[in-house]
């Protein structure tokens, strides 16, 4: 048959949207790596290392009795529940019921379009932080809310404004995601924020969704919204598995807040998914048992190494930035004489054949940044630093 033109149209929510920037931006490195400038990558949070031992083993071994590849219950296995809760008694301190007050997820992106959708109508408003995940946005815009920006600035260290929060017209708000650690910035998790957190929820009636998947990464003190008094009855948090233990592609996360909020989540899940691979789900529960060592070994003293490279890469771009930061980036303020981000981040794609994230996909509070991820092994981030020394 003869190509016809078409009267079908996309669904108007995709008029709100455009696509994932990095989705976008990959193709185009994939075509230079084609033409042989083999490109370094140094811009998305996919951890290279492999999870521990014990977790593969696990996943094989499930994988092979011939009763574990049936459905699942969309609440997830009695295992890996109490391995959830047994996560967040040991390092957190915090207790959750594992029959009631967890909800594991196939990862954390999954849970913004499920607890934006148990949450919030159409036409209701969520304060999504500026700079911060684009997916807070765009999920928010395809399923009908109405954004509005709170602003996060480096002369903050990157938490809110609560004044600037109070004067706000939140009659409408039903959401707030907040993230922290921080990303893009690195800003670490207060415990004074947390607090205030919670006080704002309480007092605005307003659900505050806490990501913390970067909690272990260059941090010596893993911390989380849920450890705040009475912080379940007004607050959700997610945690994954993807950067703390090594597993971005098994799409392992969770969702913890109080059985309620969590039963509303739960409805919409189980009309969307039918849970994950039983060998995905004990290996998870296997790995929530990675010994102190193990979680030192991977998430402080390795990135450690490769975020000094980092910063050398910083200064070579006279970039500043704040060393205290934490998570598996490195955030910094690019020099005056560029007039936009662009500016540098295509110069160091074409020229130093090196590809390093533009702060503005964050948001406008991000224009004057760059981010570089820690992914990589030292010697890929040495070479880049060389490649970058030698043509910027």
């Amino acid at each position: 048959m003869e190509n016809r033109p078409t009267d079908i149209r996309p669904a108007e929510r995709l008029s709100l949207v455009s696509e994932y920037y990095f989705s976008r931006k990959l193709k185009e490195v994939a075509q230079l790596n084609a033409e042989g400038k083999d490109i370094i990558s140094l811009a998305i949070g996919s951890p290279d290392m492999p999870p521990s031992e014990q977790t593969v083993e696990k996943l094989c071994e499930v994988a092979h009795q011939p009763t574990a590849h049936g459905y699942q219950p969309t609440m997830g296995t009695p295992e890996l529940r109490e391995a959830m809760a047994g996560f967040y008694k040991r390092w957190y301190g915090v207790d959750l019921d594992p029959k009631t007050e967890l909800l594991p997820l196939i990862g954390s992106k999954e849970g913004i379009l499920h607890v934006t959708l148990a949450f919030v109508n159409p036409g209701d408003e969520v304060l999504v932080p500026n700079p911060g995940y684009p997916t807070y946005t765009s999920l928010s815009k395809l399923l009908g809310a109405k954004i509005v920006n709170y602003n996060l600035r480096e002369d903050n260290a990157w938490q809110p404004d609560f004044d600037e929060l109070e004067q706000m017209d939140l009659s409408r708000v039903k959401l707030m995601w907040t993230n922290y650690p921080n990303m893009p910035t690195g800003g670490n998790a207060r415990r004074e924020t947390y607090e205030r957190l919670v006080d704002f929820a309480k007092r605005h009636n307003v659900v505050v969704v806490n990501d913390n998947p970067y909690s272990f990464i260059l941090n010596e003190k893993p911390m989380s919204l849920l450890q705040v008094p009475g912080a379940k009855d007004h607050c959700i948090e997610f945690n994954s598995m993807s950067k703390s233990h090594n597993m971005p592609g098994w799409r392992v996360g969770l969702c913890a807040s109080n059985a309620t909020f969590i039963s509303w989540i739960l409805k919409v899940q189980s009309n969307i998914e039918s849970g994950t691979f039983r060998g995905i789900q004990l290996a998870a529960a296997e790995a929530y048992n990675n010994s102190n060592e193990w979680h030192r070994e991977a998430n402080i003293e390795t990135y450690s190494r490769r975020r000094q490279l980092a910063e050398e890469i910083m200064r070579a771009l006279d970039c500043t930035f704040d060393n205290s930061q934490v998570g598996m980036f490195l955030w910094g303020k690019i020099p005056e004489k560029y007039s936009n981000v662009e500016d540098l981040t295509e110069r160091v794609l074409h020229e130093a054949r090196v590809f390093i994230t533009p702060g503005f996909i964050f948001g406008s509070n991000g224009e004057r940044y760059i981010r570089i991820s820690l992914c990589a092994k030292e010697d890929k981030i040495k070479e880049a630093l060389e490649r970058i020394k030698k043509s910027i």
